[in-house]
């Protein structure tokens, strides 16, 4: 290969524009001076004399966050006749601040301080307010509930509806009728609420079910809208007699869900209603109070609550006055104060308990909404139930349980939700005192599971986490037929997870939840109670511990394969372990904690595990390692993830575990031994083959260990470290003809040379350069640049103009002959397929002649220690500087006639700016007191104008850089 590049083998070059040069529009002897009379440059002396000179600046008070006073003196209306003075004049140097005009000098921050204390005056009475009469964020609303129910109370049996089809009696009067007529044919309407025709469909299943009822909520606001008022409670009272049918009693709390939305529309409409009617338009509705409203709105809002009050069934009656039960606010100030207690006393009287506990959830819900601050009534509530749960092992409901065929414990679980939602309202922003009341309570009732359970969801987790050995005592107390012990130890576990018990107590509290848990014999009841007291293990306990835990999920989830139904819970217990345990030694040190890796046996599942244990790893690992122990466990996992790797892996997938793969790589390292990293290196290149961001990592690492030992060494080259380095440049030989993209691997082979060449070894570096040029032809015209296609050219260009720059340095191979990568280069470039009406190859050949004009210098800008460049090998040589002249006329000559070309072409723009180019380049490194060179930059300065299409801004920056340069040489050169 070395060949290719002498002068003697690539004659076409050179001699191709010999032809050229005969018929050229200016002589030959023109532009040849060009490097005959090159400019000497003494670059030490160039960067002292262009040194800017440091003035002495007196800042005296000015301070950059100081507001800037601007005095403005305008000048008088009577000023001299003929002045050519300003009309106004600053008294400072400096300029006003826009911003600060606009804020009159006043500083931001000091408004925002200003508007905060105006409201300091109120914000301790608005804090209480919002402690007694609202509901703040922290309250998690029933809407966040609702999903959930309707996702988990599910049944496949035959499910019946009635519905209100109207009556005949329901017509409305005539726009003549009189106001008595109207109001008469309303009562009687009220009256017939029971009697319009209905029709009761039967047979339908679950989503028919919700779908009729969804038509009924439809149905209501049609009605509204056309101011059918009556017809909509006669739909709101048909809804609210639904929720006293428990014959399909497993879907009870989803109907209860649905129904209640039609009641929440209901009351919504009401309230709005009687707003817009009582109130005038400057009130705002929830500022409002009794005195405000006109005696003929109370009037008629006392008819509609009498009306309701007159419905004779207990069930519709209660639900539709509690769904308007705000409206009590148009009666009188005490009205929900005093219906509360009502409503919860009515109550009592409904026979089925289950019925009865969402009845208090609802009334419960409704009273948090317009009174929180009534907690006498919210206790109330949750006492009667605690007085009726005896209900539940009655009789009545047993016989109901068999005929239906359902479960004691099934059937309890109906009762959570509600039960749950009272104790939410009735634990919000309670004393801790009011917990011990509960527990109190719970406890006489034989410590019922099921309530049990609810109070520790309801309260706060630092209460339940004080009391936590008080609620094992409790739980170890319940009857397990109905509710299984190991849900109240996970509800436990959820709170503990959140707050810490006293640390005297942690280990009994763990001992006593783990003999529960691990006798659950079915896997998935194990697994979701394990894995919520992973949580509480990790936080207060050491690695023995968590394997200890580790070791028993392993047994219970092994037989039967059982952990493929548990990836959820199992990736939760990963993800709480690497939240704990961030020293990856002590975390691989757990004997059980690869063995845990290893269930996880579904190729998506085991790469996400993978990913989340490298991202903890790449963010916590502080210092790179060499514990064998974690570089052994991490490759494994990084294997895990190159190795799902696929022709269907798209590329952000590809991208995303190379960046944690090369997270990985950069955090080894194993210090001085620098031949272990590099077989690590090897070994990690075989083992990430696929995927090419890693290849390259793994090439800039290789690159950098080369570099570390030149440097540890002290510069000394001994004859193991320029070996070790070899074999380095090997490892990067070897591995860049590997990758697919073509710029990574011109750019790879450049930086490898370079490394190289600064460890001294120069066939490595000569062979890297060979190869780049070697590679050029193979550059496509266009590339993929985040997924769109792009031409290359600019990509070429920069890593050419890197290359050239590079190649000063790089002393010449004695067989090959003179400057013969530069030529090897050159003939690459004219060879190659550039685009169209491009104007590449021409910017290429000027871009070299700064790098000619540089290697023509007696001294050189850089240089490599130890490393002897063209400098030194022909020391200003006559032939050499000859043979740089004469590559230089072939360049120069090159680029004029492709401006003479762009001229008959009429590609004068292109022609302006390669003109301005080869101007500029004469221009820093010609010598311009020779008067032929000093014409051709003359005339490519006006070719550059000619047409005006010329860079104005920078032509008018160089104009006096031009005559300049006449003193900088005189200077030099006197």
């Amino acid at each position: 290969m070395g060949s290719v590049y002498s002068p003697n083998s690539c004659p076409n070059f050179p001699n191709a524009t010999a032809a050229l040069f005969k018929t050229r529009f200016h002589s030959i002897a023109l532009y040849s001076v060009f490097f005959r009379h090159a400019r000497v440059r003494k670059y030490g002396a160039e960067l002292q004399r262009c040194r800017l000179d440091a003035v002495p600046v007196d800042l005296g008070d000015y301070h950059p966050l100081k507001p800037i006073t601007v005095t403005d003196s305008r000048s008088r209306r009577g000023g001299r006749k003929g002045s050519t003075s300003s009309s106004s004049s600053s008294s400072s140097s400096v300029a006003p601040d826009p911003l600060s005009s606009m804020l009159e000098g006043t500083d931001p921050l000091s408004l925002f301080a200003a508007a905060s204390a105006n409201e300091n005056v109120n914000e301790l009475g608005r804090k209480r307010r919002e402690n007694e009469e609202e509901v703040g964020a922290d309250f998690e609303p029933w809407s966040a509930k609702r999903g959930e129910i309707l996702a988990r109370f599910t049944t496949t049996e035959k499910l019946s509806i009635n519905l209100f089809m109207g009556s005949d009696k329901n017509k409305a009067s005539s726009p003549s009728s009189a106001v008595s007529e109207k109001v008469r044919t309303r009562l009687e309407e009220l009256d017939d609420l029971e009697e319009g025709s209905q029709r009761e469909l039967l047979n339908l299943s679950q989503q028919d079910y919700v779908n009729r009822i969804e038509e009924l909520n439809q149905s209501l606001k049609e009605a509204w809208s056309s101011d059918q008022k009556v017809k909509a409670l006669k739909i709101v009272i048909q809804c609210s007699k639904l929720l006293s049918d428990t014959s399909v009693i497993q879907f009870y709390p989803s109907k209860f869900v649905l129904i209640t939305d039609i009641l929440d529309t209901f009351g919504k409409h009401r309230f709005s209603l009687w707003s817009y009617l009582c109130l005038s338009a400057f009130l705002l509705l929830d500022s409002f109070s009794v005195e405000d409203v006109n005696d003929t709105a109370k009037e008629t809002c006392l008819n509609w609550f009498f009306k309701i009050a007159s419905i004779r069934e207990l069930i519709p009656r209660l639900y539709v006055e509690a769904a308007i039960l705000k409206c009590n606010r148009f009666l009188n100030k005490t009205g929900i104060q005093e219906t509360l207690p009502r409503l919860t006393a009515m109550i009592r009287g409904i026979g089925d308990p289950l019925v009865a506990v969402y009845a208090r959830a609802y009334l419960c819900r409704v009273g948090m909404e317009v009174a929180p601050h009534l907690k006498d009534s919210l206790n109330k509530n949750f006492f009667d139930l605690l007085a009726s749960f005896r209900q539940i092992h009655g009789d009545t409901v047993q016989n109901q349980l068999v005929i239906q065929r359902v479960e004691i414990p099934v059937y309890l679980t109906l009762y959570s939700p509600a039960i749950h939602w009272i104790l939410q309202c009735v634990a919000y922003r309670a004393p801790d005192v009011l917990l011990t009341e509960m527990m109190e309570r719970c406890k006489k009732l034989g410590n019922n599971a099921l309530l049990l359970n609810s109070v520790m969801w309801a309260f706060r987790p630092e209460f339940v986490a004080a009391r936590a050995t008080d609620f094992i005592g409790m739980i170890k107390d319940c009857d397990e037929a109905g509710f299984p012990k190991h849900l109240l130890f996970g509800s436990l576990g959820r709170s503990l997870a959140c707050a810490d018990p006293p640390e005297s107590e942690r280990l009994p509290i763990l001992n006593e939840a783990w003999k529960v848990i691990t006798k659950v014999r079915s896997p998935q009841d194990y697994i979701n109670c394990a894995e919520i007291w992973v949580e509480f293990t990790c936080r207060h306990f050491t690695k023995r511990e968590v394997n200890t835990v580790l070791a028993d999920i392993i047994k219970h989830m092994t037989p039967d394969r059982a952990f493929e139904d548990a990836y959820p819970q199992l990736q939760s217990v990963m993800k709480k372990i690497l939240t704990y345990f961030h020293n990856f030694s002590v975390l691989f040190s757990m004997e059980k904690f690869l063995p845990f890796l290893d269930m996880f046996q579904k190729d998506s599942v085991r790469v996400e595990v993978c990913k989340s244990i490298m991202e903890v790893f790449i963010k916590h690992q502080q210092e790179p390692t060499r514990d064998p122990v974690i570089l052994n466990a991490l490759l494994h996992v990084c294997k895990t993830m190159h190795d799902s790797v696929n022709a269907l892996t798209v590329e952000d997938e590809k991208r995303s575990l190379a960046l944690l793969i090369n997270g990985f790589i950069r955090m080894v390292s194993f210090g001085r031994d620098f031949e272990q990293q590099l077989s690590f290196c090897v070994e990690a290149r075989a083992t990430f083959c696929n995927l090419e961001p890693v290849i390259i990592q793994l090439i800039h690492t290789v690159n950098q260990l080369a570099m570390e030992t030149r440097r540890v060494m002290g510069g000394s080259h001994s004859r193991k470290t320029a070996a070790f380095v070899r074999a380095c440049a090997a490892y990067s030989f070897i591995t860049i003809p590997s990758l697919t993209s073509i710029f990574s691997r011109l750019h790879l082979y450049l930086l490898s040379g370079q490394v190289a060449l600064a460890n001294q070894c120069l066939s490595q570096a000569d062979a890297f350069l060979k190869a780049a040029v070697s590679v050029l032809p193979e550059v496509p015209r266009t590339i993929s640049v985040e997924g769109k296609q792009r031409s290359s050219e600019a990509f070429l260009l920069d890593f050419i103009n890197s290359f050239l720059s590079t190649l000063l340095v790089v002393p010449d191979h004695p067989e090959q002959g003179v400057l013969y990568l530069v030529r090897g280069l050159l003939n690459m470039v004219q060879d190659y397929t550039w685009e169209d009406n491009s104007d590449a190859k021409v910017r290429v050949y000027i871009s070299a002649l700064p790098l000619l004009a540089a290697m023509s210098q007696e001294s050189y800008l850089y240089t490599i220690p130890k490393v002897d460049s063209n400098e030194t090998l022909y020391g200003g040589d006559p032939k050499f500087v000859a043979e740089i002249s004469r590559l230089c006329e072939t360049l120069i000559g090159q680029v004029l006639d492709h401006l003479k070309t762009l001229g008959r072409e009429e590609g004068v723009r292109r022609q302006g700016s390669l003109a301005f180019s080869l101007f500029s380049t004469l221009l820093a490194h010609g010598d311009l007191r020779n008067n032929k060179l000093n014409q051709l930059a003359v005339n490519l300065w006006n070719l550059s104008h000619k047409n005006g299409h010329c860079d104005t801004r920078t032509s008018v920056s160089l104009s006096p850089t031009y005559t300049f340069s006449y003193k900088l040489l005189n200077d030099f050169h006197p």
